[in-house]
């Protein structure tokens, strides 16, 4: 292309024009093969669950130049999502991320400002650049860590000094020759070349392995996505495994254990919030007006959020396992003085979790029955027995037969 290599001077320039669009975090580097890449083995161990999309990228994950060619750097971006609301930070029901407008959707306004960026004061041209917000074919959390923006922690997740877990990732794949930055190191590690390693800075801790209720986490950086939380609550579109439910606790979209219990996390501040619109409102919704949320009713209060990409089956499906998780949880139970009040308002709870065993999308129905028999086990039969007399759903039919043999 003809172009001087954009030194550490202009890099810096570069970089605060970019966080100036309300990015967090902004780091950079080339294409040096990312070490320690385990993603082929990951998805021949099956860790990948259904989704085949990432089995179908492996080798332009592995290869930017796969996705397009002549790439020379690669621009890392962060957005710190941490919220500052005090409900939204310590409520354990939605993964944080979710308690905003689509990220997709907002971050994607600031790549386009910094795609204008690059055309106008770097001379590029709109092909010789590529942006992708979790949605393309890039390792972002393999180039963030190579780049210095932090490390990829024992959860498998990209830990930052700064910002700790709470940082959602954008990449730009540019033609553009820009001197790197380079990886974190550890501490007394001055005569060693940095290199991105797994866990550098997690030392001997491992809460996020330890505190995974459904022992996702099966070594150290591998998540197994078919025992994970925010996988069966968000990418399954069918019925959840039986031995899992129990485990799910109060979360009803997402999961943020192994973020949340990382001591690096003491280090964090509240997001500047330029490329995000808080959605807090969501975080104060009550579980009877979920279990009993209209088609119409979810498309207004989830609308442009990620959630409503689940639809109203998938969080149904949820909220019923949050139901049956009730005695043995108290994250969703409303500030009822009187055991007779705590009485009527479960009562009120399993009346619709009975309506619910019958709704027109199957995928709800076994869940539904799940949580009846786990709140009611005595009385389940009778409560169900209508249902149960008219249900043709195998799956349902499944559940059924679990809690009678």
């Amino acid at each position: 292309m003809g172009r001087a290599i954009i030194d550490a001077t202009v890099k810096d320039l570069l970089r605060g024009q970019i966080l100036s669009i309300g990015f967090d975090d902004v780091r950079f580097t080339d294409l040096t093969p990312l070490s320690n890449n385990r993603l082929k083995d990951w998805v021949e161990q099956g860790y990948h669950a259904d989704m085949e999309w990432l089995k179908r990228t492996i080798e332009k994950r592995l290869d930017p130049s796969l996705v397009m060619e002549g790439v020379c750097s690669v621009i890392m971006l962060g957005v710190n999502y941490l919220p500052g609301e005090g409900t939204a930070l310590s409520q354990k029901r939605w993964g944080k991320y979710s308690l905003y407008s689509d990220y997709h959707d907002t971050v994607l306004k600031g790549l386009k400002r910094v795609g204008e960026l690059l055309e106008e004061d770097y001379g590029l041209n709109s092909d010789e650049y590529r942006y992708y917000t979790d949605t393309g074919p890039v390792m972002e959390r393999g180039w963030a860590a190579v780049s210095g923006m932090g490390w990829q922690g024992k959860n498998g997740m990209l830990i930052s000094r700064q910002h700790g877990n709470w940082l959602l990732l954008a990449t730009i794949l540019t033609k553009l020759e820009i001197e790197p930055d380079p990886p974190l190191k550890k501490r007394f590690a001055s005569n060693q070349i940095p290199k991105a390693e797994l866990g550098l800075l997690c030392g001997k801790c491992t809460r996020c392995i330890d505190d995974c209720p459904t022992n996702a986490i099966v070594e150290p950086g591998v998540l197994d996505a078919k025992l994970c939380i925010s996988y069966q609550t968000i990418e399954n579109k069918g019925v959840i495994p039986r031995e899992l439910r129990s485990r799910f606790g109060s979360r009803i979209f997402g999961c943020d254990i192994c973020l949340d219990v990382c001591p690096w996390n003491r280090f964090a501040q509240e997001g500047r919030m330029l490329l995000l619109e808080n959605r807090y409102v969501i975080a104060s919704l009550s579980l009877l007006e979920i279990l009993r949320m209209s088609r119409d009713d979810f498309r207004e209060i989830f609308r442009k959020t990620a959630i409503k990409r689940l639809k109203l089956r998938g969080l149904l499906r949820n909220a019923c396992i949050v139901a049956g998780n009730l005695l043995g949880n108290k994250e969703w139970w409303p500030s009822l003085k009187s055991e007779d009040q705590k009485n009527d308002w479960l009562e009120e709870i399993i009346k619709e979790l009975v309506r619910l065993s019958a709704y027109e999308k199957a995928v709800v129905r076994p869940h539904a029955v799940w949580a009846v028999y786990r709140l009611r086990a005595h009385e389940a039969d009778r409560l169900l027995a209508e249902n149960r007399a008219l249900e043709t759903d195998e799956e349902t039919l499944q559940e059924y037969e679990y809690w009678e043999s």
